[in-house]
């Protein structure tokens, strides 16, 4: 199999995580070759060690973020590991070319159910409306965008109902599945 390295962008996996947390269980159990980067647990403070996760991007031939949708954006930690460590230079521009033809998957899950992101709708645009800027940022380092996979209505307000909680943990598992579906046939 090719270099998988599946980042970790949630800001608490450990203590705040459902869906997150299940979803990296159950992809690391399935594919316990690939290279697992866990931002939260490696900078609690936020102080990225660069060196180290340029050298993690460079082996990896696919490269898989996986994080809850805060504020219909990325998390803070995740975007503040890519505001590092995709320096101009090493990453895009005349003379960045690190990234270069590498696999670039997104994994992603929301509290709000999925049927909410539809143009006008309560969420008011389609969920690949955010994706929009992981395409860029493809585009701007010449990495390949392979879309992404997603799983709506895995709520931290749903943890009280039982029913709900069986209902979030049946979606996460098939989120799981599908992500490794997706990075198997990538890895090809």
């Amino acid at each position: 199999m090719k270099n998988v390295l599946i980042v970790s962008g949630h800001t608490n996996l450990q203590d705040d995580s459902f869906a997150n947390k299940l979803i990296l269980e159950d992809v690391a159990k399935a594919l316990p070759n690939a290279s697992y980067d866990y931002l939260d647990s490696q900078y609690p403070d936020f102080k990225i060690d660069v060196a180290a996760e340029q050298k993690k991007l460079e082996t990896a031939d696919i490269i898989v973020l996986q994080f809850p949708i805060f504020w219909y954006s990325m998390p803070s930690m995740m975007a503040k590991w890519m505001e590092d460590t995709f320096q101009h230079g090493w990453s895009h521009g005349t003379t960045g070319h690190a990234l270069q033809g590498k696999k670039l998957l997104i994994s992603f899950t929301t509290g709000a159910s999925a049927d909410m992101y539809v143009e006008g709708g309560i969420q008011m645009f389609p969920v690949a409306t955010m994706m929009t800027r992981f395409e860029q940022i493809a585009n701007l380092t010449g990495m390949v965008y392979e879309g992404y996979v997603f799983t709506g209505g895995v709520s931290y307000a749903g943890r009280k109902d039982s029913e709900q909680v069986a209902a979030m943990n049946a979606a996460c598992h098939n989120h799981a599945k599908r992500l490794v579906a997706r990075i198997e046939e990538l890895a090809k």
